[in-house]
């Protein structure tokens, strides 16, 4: 059986989806970070107060990915919105949060 869902409703989903991560916001120099905890030494999102850049780690564009059956940068585009509405500030670009840049210390 296959269903519809509406634009609209995939964002509620995937933003119900993002809130029920629990997800730890930590402030840090001009960007808030992401984690799963607060031991945690590796961020999952990242924004930086001016430019207005996310960064997203790949795994959660995956997971919103295949979960609503999207691609990739629609993905992002979801991840996007709700950061913009969890902390209430514009969000200029989203991209993916390299493991290389994560392994350097900048997101940590």
């Amino acid at each position: 059986m296959k269903y519809l869902i509406t634009e609209s409703q995939i964002d509620n989903l995937a933003s119900m989806y993002l809130d029920s991560l629990n997800l730890i916001r930590v402030n840090k120099d001009n960007k808030i970070y992401f984690k799963k905890s607060e031991e945690d030494s590796t961020s999952v999102i990242v924004y930086n107060k001016e430019s207005g850049v996310c960064m997203v780690s790949y795994r959660v564009i995956n997971e919103i990915s295949d979960f609503f059956s999207m691609d990739k940068s629609d993905s992002k585009e979801l991840i996007g919105k709700w950061v913009e509405k969890t902390l209430e500030m514009e969000v200029s670009h989203v991209k993916p949060l390299v493991a290389a840049q994560k392994r350097g210390g900048i997101y940590h």
